[in-house]
């Protein structure tokens, strides 16, 4: 992640003195900081299309999972140090993708946060609950969030609305709410210049009527886009993005990570490519494209990393870039396309401490002996509305009862850290069944020093509606005693609060729209379940895996490039980051962003807009607390205590500069308790 503006006093002067040494440029050409003009790139028939792994590791391309894209990573260039956005989220992200720039500049904090106020309704055309903390994964959703914005659900403008207004087409595929973000005020004139085939829908009309008239059935949801005397789907249309069934364990929640199943998103997924690489492709012939789909991150969620659907999910997204790679070819257009792929972000497994809560197997769709070699995590969720209510806060998370029997932890002696209790009158979850975390939905009137939670897996936001500094600082103490806390940011209206750092230290600051308190949670990136590093807790689910901490796992992401304005067969020693790609290729497309914060990654590029990687310096830095948090009383998931009084925390980042340019990119953030 990078960042143009100077870092504040607290960055600790004495890791300045260290500045790596870089290799030589092994490419020729000039620098040059000037692209050619929209008008000349759209008549140069080169396109760019960026195919977004969601949640893809860079560690997990291999030769037996993803033959097509090692190879692609071989052939052109791979960025090895490259940095998703913190907070590590998928609509984060997004919007670093769409902008070039951070969540605190872009105003946008997803994937779930508070926005009460707001109107509309969701993809399924039903009314959306803006009373709670709201989901944003849905291209609904976005409008009804833009609509209360007056227009403006990013404050800072997209590449592809940019490349619109240019003339230039665009095509937008795939993950419903990520895809959307790149252009979520496409037009709707019929010109078909930007077309959206999401999960969900298909937009603009114009366009959902090609579809049909070409014979493709739509999205089930589209009946909700449109009045019906303006479209209605045939009795044959079915539901080609409908997600596959997930298999659990005979509790009925958890997965079970050793069934070895097709991928719950793989068939929408193949369904949504087919149509872009038989309608849009050929037929829109777009200047841009981002093509973004779910595996392997969905897989990764309810299965795990490492997981026998793990290794399916990979297999078959590298199958789905086979045939974009042969559809290029068998168009003539593989030569004049560059094709870049990126994931929003890496991803984790969901576990606590194993001397708390050891590794099991899973036999015959039940948890079964310790392994702690080989086993599945059987803890790692937190629910902090929970937490906080039993130590006397007023907290409220949106969320109704929660049955997580496995995930919330089995201890050694294979019992219940939260045990299973039953509501069969309906007078705690308001149906009968089983839960182990009581309902905290956000309500109607909220009590004075309330605290409303947006949980977001490895990263939750909190709220308190009347900024009660008190209240603030009560509860920073609280989490800071939690050893599943990891780093917490705060906005800067709370002035220093000792062991934590204020949010605009980390491009999260936004008076009118961000979070009172930014938290991730704790993580361990040398922890190795089913063969793959990296643990975290999380918010409270069923899911064995998650994303979103500061964990240099969950940072570092996947980005390769290959096309003609590419360098060929070079691994990019610079770090890099998601906010780089719009920048880059606005420059690549002769549009400005003048909005964005990133760099256009010259090192990487070929031809004139080429400069040497020995130009950059880079530089290891830290930021800490101007003075920790001390006389606490430390406490570990299960109650226990924990030896230590003092909080502190590390953010690692690193510093590029290239003459009188400066940008910084951030790797991890962790915990220091004593």
């Amino acid at each position: 992640m990078s960042r143009p503006a100077p870092l504040p006093l607290r960055l600790l002067a004495a890791t300045l003195l260290t500045t790596l040494p870089l290799a030589p440029v092994l490419a020729t050409g000039q620098a040059h900081a000037t692209a050619p003009v929209a008008a000349a790139r759209a008549a140069s028939a080169r396109r760019i299309i960026v195919f977004v792994w969601d949640g893809m590791r860079p560690d997990a391309i291999s030769a037996q999972d993803t033959p097509h894209l090692l190879a692609l990573s071989r052939r052109g260039v791979w960025f090895s140090d490259n940095h998703a956005t913190y907070p590590t989220f998928t609509m984060a992200n997004a919007s670093s993708i769409a902008t070039g720039a951070f969540p605190g500049p872009i105003g946008f904090y997803g994937n779930s946060f508070w926005a009460p106020g707001a109107k509309g309704s969701n993809a399924k055309g039903e009314q959306a609950d803006f009373q709670n903390p709201i989901f944003t994964e849905d291209y609904a959703v976005l409008r009804d969030l833009d609509a209360r914005d007056d227009g403006a659900l990013l404050q800072v403008p997209t590449l592809l609305a940019t490349a619109q207004q240019a003339g230039l087409t665009t095509a937008m595929i795939g993950k419903s709410g990520p895809a959307f973000l790149q252009n979520y005020q496409l037009a709707n004139d019929g010109s078909l210049r930007s077309v959206l085939l999401d999960e969900n829908t298909a937009l603009p009309l114009a366009f959902a009527r090609e579809l049909q008239r070409a014979g493709y059935p739509l999205p089930a949801n589209s009946v909700h886009t449109y009045p019906p005397a303006q479209l209605q789907l045939t009795a044959d249309n079915g539901a080609p993005t409908a997600p596959g069934k997930l298999v659990t364990l005979k509790d009925g929640v958890t997965s079970d990570a050793s069934a070895a199943v097709e991928t719950t998103p793989g068939p929408a997924n193949a369904w949504m490519m087919q149509v872009y690489l038989d309608e849009v492709l050929p037929k829109h012939r777009p200047d841009v494209s981002v093509v973004w789909y779910r595996n392997p991150d969905t897989t990764q969620h309810q299965y795990g990393v490492g997981s026998p659907e793990f290794h399916l999910a990979l297999q078959a997204q590298d199958e789905l870039l086979g045939k974009l790679e042969a559809k290029l070819r068998a168009l003539g257009l593989a030569d004049s396309t560059d094709l870049i792929v990126v994931s929003d972000h890496g991803h984790s497994n969901v576990a606590g401490p194993r001397d708390l809560f050891p590794l099991r197997t899973i036999n015959d769709s039940r948890v079964g002996g310790i392994d702690n070699s080989w086993g599945y995590s059987v803890s790692g969720s937190v629910r902090l509305a929970d937490q906080l209510t039993r130590a006397g806060f007023a907290a409220f998370d949106g969320q109704g009862c929660i049955y997580a029997p496995v995930m919330s932890g089995l201890r050694a002696d294979g019992t219940q850290l939260l045990p299973t209790r039953y509501d069969d009158d309906g007078s705690v979850c308001g149906k009968p069944g089983p839960y182990t975390t009581p309902g905290y939905r956000v309500p109607d009137v909220l009590p004075k020093g309330a605290l409303v939670i947006a949980p977001n897996d490895g990263t939750d936001y909190f709220y308190q509606p009347e900024h009660d500094a008190a209240v603030v600082r009560r509860a920073v103490r609280f989490l800071q005693s939690r050893e599943y806390v990891g780093a917490i940011f705060v906005a800067s209206r709370y002035g220093a609060i000792p062991g934590t750092l204020p949010a605009e230290d980390v491009q999260l600051g936004n008076a009118a729209r961000g979070p009172d308190i930014i938290i991730s949670y704790a993580w361990d990136a040398n922890a190795v379940i089913q063969g793959f590093r990296g643990t975290e807790y999380g918010t409270v689910s069923t899911e064995r895996g998650q994303h979103g901490s500061f964990s240099p796992i969950d940072v570092h992401n996947t980005l390769l490039a290959a096309g003609p304005d590419f360098r060929a067969r070079f691994r990019d020693p610079l770090p890099s980051g998601n906010v780089d790609l719009a920048p880059t290729l606005a420059a690549l497309l002769g549009l400005k962003l003048p909005q964005a914060q990133g760099r256009v990654l010259h090192e990487a590029l070929a031809g004139r807009l080429a400069q040497p990687v020995s130009a950059y310096r880079v530089t290891p830095a830290q930021l800490r607390p101007a003075q920790p948090a001390t006389g606490l009383s430390m406490q570990r998931i299960d109650g226990s205590s924990l030896q230590a009084t003092q909080f502190d925390f590390t953010v690692q980042l690193k510093q590029l500069q290239h003459g009188e340019q400066r940008w910084t990119y951030f790797d991890q953030a962790g915990p220091q308790r004593q």
